[in-house]
């Protein structure tokens, strides 16, 4: 019998860069309850540099080798066994382990329906950052009207979702960017940009978010700019702060994806690669060189 092969890409150790490889693996099947998808794009996440690196070998159950990806978005293949929620044809979109590659299999249940109103690729870019948005703003942070809110860190993946959120909830909002993302903070409406390059982080916020990897002495000035500090990146050791991790859920990316059919919701694609990208993807966020949100194709 003849394996169909499908391109991914691996890691067989952890390391720099250079042990992402290129490879041609057999495609999965679908068991039951699950479905295979034909993948559009799946996206660059920053935290995949420390996936890559082994600092999260402790944290998640991870077995080797690995395909990279969490982010797919594509059209289902295949189904397993049992499965009700989709058929062949649909269009749908799910935070996924192993979504680096040409088809990826996903439990139904992970699943949502891809939203209509944009690129199915650029789907890919809503799971992991969509949802950690959502999960801090919403969740974590409770942010609701006529509060004052500080996103650092504001021009990456998770911070163009979560100052359009924040807003959403009547939050005023102040964003953090750098010259280069400043542009595409500001399409998104915040109420105030700041230059963290140039000048000091603002103070008297209700919330501050810290969506921006910055050094534990850099961290602890947090504290003192809000009365809550809600951080998806580097921990802030203070009572007033809280550190989380964000998680699947097919719910959120419905909501997520209803927003963006409506038009409250913009997915901003800074970069399109394809998948032998990978590589100089993470040593370019390694180098602190990547902007917004970055999809990669097949």
């Amino acid at each position: 019998m003849t394996t169909t092969l499908m391109r991914a890409a691996r890691i067989h150790e952890y390391g720099d860069a250079g042990v992402i490889r290129y490879e041609a693996v057999p495609r999965p099947s679908p068991g039951p309850g699950e479905v295979l998808v034909r993948m559009a794009a799946t996206s660059f996440n920053p935290s995949e540099v420390g996936l890559r690196a082994g600092y999260l070998k402790d944290v998640l159950d991870l077995t080797l080798p690995l395909t990279l990806g969490w982010d797919l978005a594509g059209t289902v293949a295949e189904t397993g066994a049992g499965v009700t929620r989709w058929s062949p044809g649909d269009r749908v979109f799910g935070l996924v382990s192993g979504s680096a590659a040409e088809y990826a299999v996903a439990s139904e249940t992970e699943l949502a329906a891809a939203p209509e109103g944009i690129p199915l690729a650029h789907s890919a870019a809503i799971p992991v950052a969509g949802l950690t948005a959502w999960q801090a703003v919403y969740e974590e942070a409770g942010i609701r009207a006529g509060q004052r809110v500080l996103v650092n860190g504001a021009g990456g993946g998770i911070g163009l979702f979560a100052v359009q959120l924040a807003k959403r909830a009547g939050a005023t909002v102040t964003a953090t960017a750098s010259p280069r993302s400043r542009e595409a903070v500001a399409r998104l409406g915040p109420d105030e940009i700041v230059d963290y390059t140039a000048e000091p982080l603002p103070g008297g916020m209700d919330v501050v978010l810290n969506l921006a990897a910055v050094a534990p002495a850099d961290a602890a000035a947090l504290a003192p700019l809000g009365d809550l500090v809600i951080t998806v990146a580097t921990p802030v050791e203070a009572p007033n702060a809280r550190h989380f991790v964000s998680r699947a859920d097919p719910g959120q990316l419905a909501e997520l994806a209803a927003l963006i059919d409506k038009g409250e919701l913009v997915v901003e694609i800074a970069e399109t690669h394809p998948l032998t990208a990978s590589a100089e993807l993470h040593r370019r966020a390694e180098a602190g060189e990547i902007r917004g949100k970055i999809i990669i194709t097949f």
